[in-house]
């Protein structure tokens, strides 16, 4: 394979305008899934750091509760993925919060990333974290970062998991 065919065979960013069609339809699959279990929410989409997010929001936390567990949003985003890579053709990053979900889960990184580092500072050379998503990944190496620490992700697939280091 010659290097133009390599650069035209990797995935070229989507346009902003490509990720506000995903956001769309990503609205329209997750509206068609909350209607068949009959659960009200609002749908929010906002195009950011070359991904579309989508909320589900409601007035009455209560009413998304069964949904906002971190494995069943990361469940509905990947099928929320899949429909919109089956429409468009192309592969999809979007994100999914339901409830505040991601806020949930960046605080829970955030401790997670505390209880490595203290583990750092008592002397170890190295601290890993469980397996994750590449996104929950990519908020681990964030928070290190901003905490003066090196990370390093390791692992295949579902085994794939961050270490942290001293900076």
């Amino acid at each position: 394979m010659t290097t133009s065919d390599q650069i035209a065979a990797e995935p070229t960013a989507a346009t902003d305008e490509q990720l506000e069609q995903e956001g769309d339809i990503a609205a329209d699959y997750l509206e068609g899934l909350l209607d068949i279990a009959d659960i009200d929410g609002d749908l929010a989409l906002d195009v950011r750091a070359g991904r579309a997010y989508v909320s589900v929001e409601a007035d009455d936390a209560g009413s998304l509760s069964a949904l906002s567990h971190p494995d069943t949003v990361q469940a509905l985003q990947e099928l929320t993925r899949l429909a919109v890579q089956n429409s468009t053709g192309r592969f999809s990053r979007l994100i999914l919060d339901i409830g505040g979900s991601r806020d949930a889960r960046q605080r829970q990184l955030e401790t997670l990333v505390d209880r490595a580092i203290s583990r750092l500072e008592e002397g170890a050379s190295q601290a890993s974290l469980p397996a994750m998503s590449s996104y929950e990944r990519k908020l681990v190496h964030d928070i290190a970062a901003d905490r003066g620490y090196s990370s390093e992700s390791f692992g295949e697939g579902a085994d794939r998991h961050t270490v942290l280091r001293r900076g």
